[in-house]
């Protein structure tokens, strides 16, 4: 039995056999990317060795600065903790003076005592002024601060239930922070 033929494509039988069609086609390098030479991958090689070397070196430096940064925040906490109080230190120091000159004089009457004192009560006030020191000293009638106030008791008076019926001792601020609060009755109202 004879053996069927093929339709063959007259352009299939013409084209060569290493052709770009062919999947066993060795590929040609493009004009466009030229070919490096063992040299220039050295080049790239000390290239990229040099950048690194730059980067651990800007590393190093800016891990340096970050520790002396911390250092200096260390050292400027410690110096405000020893010497925060200077300036009121510095204030305190003619209500001190004062004291002492009034104690070393004899045969005061008590008008020199009373003038001294006042004297001496301006310096410290001066002192708390400058040093944003202030008075809590609420009126009867206000209303309770728990932030500013410490109640002792509740009492009956005629202002309103949870006002200060009277306060027993000033308290203090240093700017806005609360040395001492101020001791108070509070009203429990009338009864």
């Amino acid at each position: 039995m004879p053996a069927p033929q093929e339709d063959l494509d007259p352009k299939a039988a013409a084209a060569p056999q290493g052709s770009a069609e062919a999947p066993d086609a060795p590929a040609t390098p493009s004009a466009d990317v030229p070919e490096q030479p063992g040299e220039d991958l050295a080049a790239l090689l000390a290239e990229a060795q040099a950048k690194v070397a730059e980067y651990h070196d800007q590393l190093l430096r800016a891990h340096a600065e970050v520790e002396n940064v911390r250092r200096r925040a260390q050292d400027d906490v410690a110096k405000a903790r020893k010497f925060g109080t200077e300036s009121f230190a510095e204030s305190l120091i003619p209500v001190r003076d004062s004291l002492e000159a009034a104690l070393a004089l004899e045969d005061q009457t008590a008008e020199d005592w009373q003038k001294g004192v006042e004297s001496t009560l301006r310096q410290i006030n001066n002192a708390f002024e400058r040093n944003q020191m202030r008075e809590i000293a609420p009126q009867p009638g206000e209303a309770f601060d728990p932030h500013r106030h410490q109640a002792i008791s509740n009492v009956p008076s005629e202002h309103p239930q949870g006002s200060v019926a009277q306060m027993l001792q000033k308290g203090y601020l240093i700017a806005d922070r609360v040395l001492r609060p101020a001791l108070v009755m509070v009203s429990a109202g009338q009864s």
